[in-house]
């Protein structure tokens, strides 16, 4: 499994409220080995953070690329909310052994933001926000609320995150995992960074 290139993270002060900046950056190129897609710069991952304030997610992601260049391109950022597995081990080739999630919050270059709750029995739970994703240039940003990532048992400071990209036949369905380009960070999750509310 590749190495995560850099986690960087730094503690700043604001008035009497703490904040932390986090975020996790990848290398240029580094595709899997068992991606079969087009080593195009749009699926090739730079880097990711993810804020939390309270209410919501931010995330936002940077490809080494102008976003939706690929044909059936896509951004899946990975989320485990207390009863993640590593479901990407089960696919074909297995991949992601150390991505555990419970949760899914899909990007498409189109504007679409798909978030998808995975139960521990029965059917996932698919919410579509239609333009819910800020495309700018190489750049990707979403908003989620925590009503939609509500927990599974850890707090949500605790919930780790992991983003990969992939290009899909049927960007609509799912695939094998030589579809996944590239993960970020490579060999597990990270938190979010948590921040003050406007008032402080």
């Amino acid at each position: 499994m590749r190495v995560l290139y850099n986690l960087a993270a730094a503690l700043v002060m604001l008035g009497s409220a703490a904040t932390a900046s986090a975020e996790v950056v990848d290398p240029t190129g580094d595709f899997l080995g068992t991606y079969t897609g087009p080593q195009n710069g749009d699926v090739d991952l730079l880097g990711a953070n993810v804020t939390f304030d309270g209410d919501s997610f931010n995330l936002w992601s940077q490809q080494n690329g102008s976003i939706g260049t690929t044909a059936g391109s896509l951004f899946v950022w990975g989320i485990n909310r207390g009863t993640g597995t590593a479901r990407l081990a089960g696919g074909t080739p297995s991949l992601g052994s150390d991505v555990p999630f419970d949760s899914v919050v899909v990007m498409f270059p189109d504007g679409l933001l798909r978030v998808v709750t995975i139960p521990l029995a029965g059917a996932p739970t698919i919410t579509n926000l239609a333009g819910g994703v800020t495309i700018d240039g190489d750049t990707l940003a979403a908003t989620v609320p925590l009503s939609l990532l509500f927990s599974m048992g850890f707090a949500p400071e605790d919930y780790t995150f992991t983003l990969w990209s992939r290009t899909r036949v049927n960007p609509l369905a799912d695939g094998a995992n030589s579809e996944i380009a590239d993960f970020a960070p490579n060999a597990a999750g990270f938190n979010a960074t948590a921040v003050p509310e406007p008032g402080t």
